[in-house]
């Protein structure tokens, strides 16, 4: 299997632009964002995506949530901010290794789809 376009800008072959990266994971600015914030926080340990995650990836999990919190604040997002993983194609998935989208500096309407 090829690597993805993630495993690629984590392994430098591609540039990205980066916001924060520490030995779990990596975040860049999404080339097509959907709101003035619009960043993924993407673990630097390929999983394929969130239903693929077993047991052993639950301190992982954690600390991609535990990120989105760090940024929040490092960015001073005090409106708030939306977490969206997809899974599967009719979840929108269009890259197979797992990713946080984080949203902010817009209204998030609801239901989100």
């Amino acid at each position: 299997m090829s690597k993805t376009i993630f495993q690629r800008i984590i392994d430098r072959e591609i540039p990205a632009k980066i916001e924060h990266e520490d030995d779990l994971c990596i975040v860049l600015h999404d080339l097509h964002p959907q709101a003035p914030v619009h960043l993924l926080i993407i673990p630097k340990k390929l999983i394929s995506r969130i239903g693929e995650a077993t047991p052993a990836d639950q301190a992982l999990l954690g600390h991609l949530l535990l990120t989105a919190g760090t940024l929040a604040k490092k960015l001073n997002l005090t409106n708030g901010f939306r977490l969206v993983v997809n899974h599967g194609p009719d979840g929108g998935e269009s890259v197979p290794h797992l990713h946080v989208h984080f949203l902010a500096q817009r209204p998030m309407m609801w239901p989100p789809g």
